[in-house]
C-alpha cells in the first residue's frame, strides 16, 4: 500500500496537509515500510498562489504521480477532504507521532 505523509524535519507527523513543505511517500508491506521517499513540495509557500483550485489541482497531479492509496496527516481543511473523497483516497486525520509508525498504521 501506497501512504502519503505530511512529515516534519524531526520525522513526525506533520500539522496542515495543504500547507506541508515536506511529505514523505511510503509503500507499506508487510507490516512494514519497506520504501520511505520523502519530497519537498513546497505547499506551505505554493498554498496562496493561483486559488484553492489550482493548489488542490497541483497536490491531486502529486499523488496521481505517486500512486498514493491513503494519506495521513494531523489536519485537512473539508474542501480538500472533499477532493480526497471524489479522487478515492482515504485520509487519515488527526496523526501525530512518528511518521513512519503512523504510515504504517493507516495501511493495516
Amino acid at each position: 500500500m501506497i501512504v502519503c505523509v505530511n512529515v516534519s524535519p524531526d520525522g513526525q507527523v506533520g500539522g496542515g496537509w495543504g500547507r506541508a513543505p515536506r511529505v514523505a511517500v511510503a509503500e507499506v508491506a508487510g507490516g512494514a515500510v519497506v520504501r520511505w521517499t520523502e519530497h519537498d513540495v513546497a505547499w506551505d509557500r505554493l498554498h496562496d498562489e493561483g486559488g484553492e483550485g489550482s493548489h488542490h489541482a497541483r497536490i491531486v497531479r502529486f499523488l496521481r504521480e505517486q500512486g498514493v492509496e491513503v494519506i495521513v496527516t494531523g489536519h485537512m481543511g473539508p474542501p480538500m477532504q472533499h477532493t480526497m473523497g471524489r479522487l478515492g483516497v482515504r485520509v487519515v486525520l488527526g496523526a501525530s507521532g512518528d511518521a513512519r509508525a503512523a504510515a504504517v498504521a493507516a495501511a493495516s
